[in-house]
C-alpha cells in the first residue's frame, strides 16, 4: 500500500495518462480544511482556483489527465466545494465528467476510487469511512483490463463537467 508520499510520485513519473473514478460524497483532506471553511464562508479562494497548477504541472508536459467523479445530488458541502474548483482544472487541462445517480442509473461500476495511469497500472484508492486517505494499493496486472472497463463505461456516462455545472447554477 502506497502512502501519500509514495503515490504523489506517480504523478510525475507516468508518461502519457492518468484517469481517477471519484466515488465518495466527502473526503477527509487535512490541508484542505482551512480552505474549506473559507469556501464555505464566501471568500475568495485565489489564483489557484482559476487554473489549478497541480494539474497544469501535468498537462503542459502534454500529459493526459482525466476524471468522472460519481455522487449523488443534492450535493453536499464539501462537493460544491470540490466541484467549485473544477473550472480551474478544466481550465489547466483536465478533463472532468459526471455522474449524477440523481439523474441516471449507472451500472457495471465500482464502489471505490482508482487511478489508472498508462493503462499498465490501477491503483485502488482506500479510505477510511470518514473519508480520510488511507492509501493506494497498486492492483495486479491480471485487473487491468477490468478497470479499463470501469474507465470505459465511466466516460461512456459521464456528463462533461461544463454542463452539468451549468445546470447546477
Amino acid at each position: 500500500m502506497l502512502s501519500g508520499e509514495e503515490f504523489g510520485r506517480l504523478f510525475k513519473t507516468f508518461e502519457r495518462t492518468a484517469f481517477r473514478l471519484e466515488t465518495l460524497a466527502e473526503y477527509d483532506v487535512e490541508e484542505e480544511q482551512e480552505e474549506i471553511a473559507r469556501f464555505l464562508a464566501g471568500e475568495d479562494m485565489g489564483p489557484e482556483w482559476d487554473d489549478n497548477p497541480w494539474v497544469r504541472s501535468m498537462t503542459d508536459k502534454g500529459k493526459s489527465v482525466a476524471r468522472v467523479h460519481v455522487l449523488r445530488s443534492p450535493l453536499t458541502d464539501y462537493l460544491r466545494y470540490e466541484l467549485s474548483a473544477y473550472p480551474g482544472n478544466v481550465k489547466a487541462g483536465e478533463s472532468i465528467g459526471i455522474i449524477d445517480l440523481a439523474e441516471q442509473m449507472v451500472s457495471g461500476l465500482p464502489d471505490h476510487d482508482f487511478w489508472l495511469f498508462d493503462d499498465r497500472g490501477v491503483y485502488r484508492m482506500h479510505y477510511t469511512p470518514e473519508g480520510r486517505f488511507v492509501g493506494a494499493e497498486l492492483l495486479p496486472a491480471s485487473r487491468l483490463a477490468e478497470y479499463r472497463g470501469y474507465r470505459d463505461v465511466a466516460l461512456t456516462h459521464a456528463v462533461p463537467f461544463t454542463t452539468y455545472w451549468e445546470r447546477q447554477h
